[in-house]
């Protein structure tokens, strides 16, 4: 290593390796023989940059410098160790890299091959190319006489140089055959720190990409969502799970709000659907909201729902009355007025619930709630306790469609609903039927759920578009003693399923909402013991009237649901029109006709598939508003055509037809204001005799073309979001 150290000089041109590898030309600028290193320069990119090597280094990446004859300095000083030689005078240029501290110094296991030697001279320029062994480090033996200086380099004798060169490749290789692990060079710590870091990069990507395949093998990736489905059920494993059982104790409320999850059905099945609603105890409901991140990273919001009971898809329709209508069944017979309700969107499973299986159009009436509540209707007449109050059982069965009343179980006749002296609600012309057994009930309701009003949806190719009233009476020699109405309501998602749909069904699905919105309003004002109950609202709650008022009242609310993934937004606004229901404290939200008003703009929105959101709220609610006093006008002006109908029905036959189109639940307004107009025409001589007539059909064709006109805008505002 002396014969190394005394080649060494400042300005020495030499061949360095990079952290990176890169093998290039340098400049030694110092010699430091302490630490036996030796600092370089070299300029890259404009910039002349530099670093530390090892003498080590140096030798293993230039093995020329230890297999030429040793040089004399051109001073012709001879080099002792431990002395630093001063630089040769050059133009000073700073390093923009510092040197690495001595314990970091890079040490690469890459070893480069030198194939020739280039010793530069300083006057004429000339070049010794000489062939040299590569993996060469041991050094040569440094002569006793001085070295000659740089300007003599190119005066030595080739032969001798030769012979030196084969000697000393003969001696490297010889060294080399017999310890082959001086020729590696040391890593650095920072060097084996990357190498660490890049290992476990690595072994840390193979293990995540394990975990997938063994996920995808777990799961049919097949399924549009089994990313979703995955997390649920790892979600599921969490939960401390106590459903309901039939031997739960049965706890009496005057207003019970319940829900019933049912099962994925046929047509969810073949779409491959994933169930995300949980139901972990006997009160609580879990919904998994799939939702995407703004980097479109999948995740869950489960958002949980309380209420009295909480169905989950196992529980039978025994179990469901058990809980629901059968506490209510008592009340009757102690003078009071019951009230059962099953809500929810088309397609949850409101009409198996309440009226029985369903296969196809026919309906297996015993199984539902309607028969389990007349048997044991049956059974409590029978007991002592009862007997002697010689009650009498009678059924009603009537549809309540687009604001219209007609009797079930009287050839769907139309019905008139009015108020009587004592303010009281009348249906007028509904029919009650003696039934003196269970069998007898079974029978009329199979009588009316045949002729229900019934219609196509997204959810359900048979899917009920009008609220169905089942009711039992009992009368004490003519007198009502009490009452117990089951109600099939509407599912009400119609409108947000037909952004482009006719009037018929836009009035359809605004009444549907309407009642639903006016029912919600009755049920919350009986539990907050509100002086005015809203019955008026609607149709519905104002033949219901009787059932929200009196002490000796109770309603059970069932919300039903959808498990699918389509149906999660149906199933949430479902869940929060029950949860609504539920809130009784006056304190717990808005009240009065501002929260009525508010709640019907939302409620609008929802059927024309529109949400208020940001700054279009303004503008969408002026249109929702719009929208909604068009179409009260047209059920008022509607009305009020038919009243003077019914006053010149005798002046010919085109009025006596007029008036028995109206008699149909789903006859067209458009074609019945067409055929009023060509009739007044024809009696334009008699004008003055149907002038009040006329007065309504103008009016009601302007509030037509206002409807017509509100609901365009609000379809073409959602296109646009």
């Amino acid at each position: 290593m002396e014969s190394l150290h005394a080649r060494l000089f400042p300005g020495l041109s030499i061949n360095i390796q990079r952290s990176n590898g890169l093998i290039h030309s340098a400049n030694i600028s110092t010699v430091n023989l302490e630490k036996s290193c030796v600092s370089v320069e070299w300029t890259e990119g404009g910039t002349t940059k530099g670093k530390e090597i090892d003498i080590d280094d140096v030798a293993a990446i230039n093995p020329e410098l230890v297999q030429l004859l040793p040089l004399r300095p051109k001073d012709s000083l001879p080099l002792q160790e431990n002395v630093t030689i001063p630089k040769q005078k050059r133009k000073s240029v700073n390093s923009k890299i510092p040197a690495p501290k001595e314990g970091l110094r890079s040490r690469s296991t890459r070893i480069s091959t030198v194939s020739e030697v280039r010793i530069p001279a300083q006057e004429n320029e000339m070049e010794v190319e000489l062939p040299v062994s590569t993996n060469s480090r041991k050094p040569f033996p440094i002569p006793s006489h001085p070295r000659p200086s740089c300007s003599t380099v190119t005066e030595l004798p080739l032969l001798m140089i030769s012979e030196e060169a084969e000697e000393q490749a003969h001696s490297t290789r010889s060294t080399s055959s017999a310890n082959p692990g001086n020729s590696v060079r040391r890593k650095s710590c920072i060097v084996k720190e990357m190498e660490k870091m890049k290992n476990k990069r690595e072994e840390k990507r193979a293990q995540n990409s394990e975990i997938r395949i063994k996920r995808a093998q777990e799961y049919d990736n097949s399924f549009p969502n089994w990313e979703f489905a995955r997390m649920i059920k790892e979600f599921r494993v969490t939960m401390d799970c106590n459903p309901l059982t039939v031997s739960d104790p049965i706890e009496e409320h005057r207003i019970c709000v319940c829900v019933r999850k049912r099962p994925l059905n046929k047509q969810e099945l073949a779409k491959k659907e994933i169930d995300v609603i949980s139901v972990p105890s006997k009160c609580l409901l879990l919904v998994h909201e799939p939702k995407l991140k703004v980097d479109l990273t999948k995740y869950l919001e489960n958002q949980a729902f309380c209420f009295d009971f909480a169905f989950d898809e196992t529980a039978s329709n025994e179990v469901v009355y058990r809980f629901t209508a059968r506490p209510l069944v008592q009340t009757i017979f102690e003078g009071g007025k019951a009230t059962c309700f099953a809500y929810g969107q088309t397609g949850s499973g409101k009409t198996h619930t309440m009226g029985g299986d369903l296969s196809g159009k026919s309906q297996n009436a015993s199984k539902g709630i309607y028969a389990m509540a007349s048997r044991d209707v049956f059974l409590l007449k029978n007991q002592p306790r009862y007997r002697s109050l010689n009650l009498e059982v009678y059924v009603t069965f009537f549809e309540i469609y687009n604001g219209k009343v007609f009797d079930l179980l009287n050839k769907k006749a139309k019905l008139r609903v009015l108020e009587d002296s004592k303010q009281q609600v009348q249906v007028v012309g509904l029919q009650e039927y003696l039934v003196t057994c269970a069998d007898d009930v079974i029978k009329m309701i199979n009588i009316g759920s045949a002729c229900r009003t019934s219609g196509q949806t997204f959810a359900n190719s048979n899917s009920s578009r009008s609220h169905a009233c089942f009711q039992i009476l009992l009368r004490a020699k003519g007198r009502l003693h009490g009452k117990f109405s089951l109600v099939d309501l509407a599912g009400n998602e119609r409108g947000a399923d037909t952004s482009s749909a006719d009037r018929q069904t836009r009035m359809e699905g605004a009444e549907i909402n309407k009642s639903l919105l006016a029912l919600k309003e009755c049920i919350r004002a009986l539990g907050q013991n509100k002086a005015h109950t809203p019955f008026r609202e609607s149709k519905l709650t104002q033949v219901l009237r009787d059932s929200f008022i009196g002490e000796n009242s109770r309603t059970c609310m069932i919300a039903m649901i959808s498990p699918g993934i389509s149906s999660c937004e149906y199933t949430l606004n479902t869940l929060r029109y029950a949860d609504r229901v539920k809130e009784l404290s006056p304190h717990s939200g808005p009240s009065g006709e501002q929260a009525v008003q508010m709640e019907t703009e939302e409620m609008d929105a929802s059927s024309h598939g529109t949400s208020l959101t940001g700054n279009e709220e303004e503008e969408l609610s002026s249109q929702m508003s719009s929208f909604n006093e068009a179409m009260t006008q047209i059920r008022e002006l509607e009305e009020r055509a038919m009243e003077e109908l019914r006053e010149i029905i005798q002046q010919g036959p085109s009025w006596l037809e007029l008036s028995e189109m109206t008699d149909q639940p789903d006859y067209d307004l458009e074609t019945f204001v067409n055929k009023a107009e060509s009739a007044l025409t024809q009696q334009a001589k008699q004008a003055k005799h149907f002038s009040a007539l006329q007065e309504v059909i103008k009016a009601l064709r302007l509030a037509m073309q206002l409807e017509e006109q509100a609901s365009k805008q609000i379809n073409s505002k959602k296109r646009h979001q």
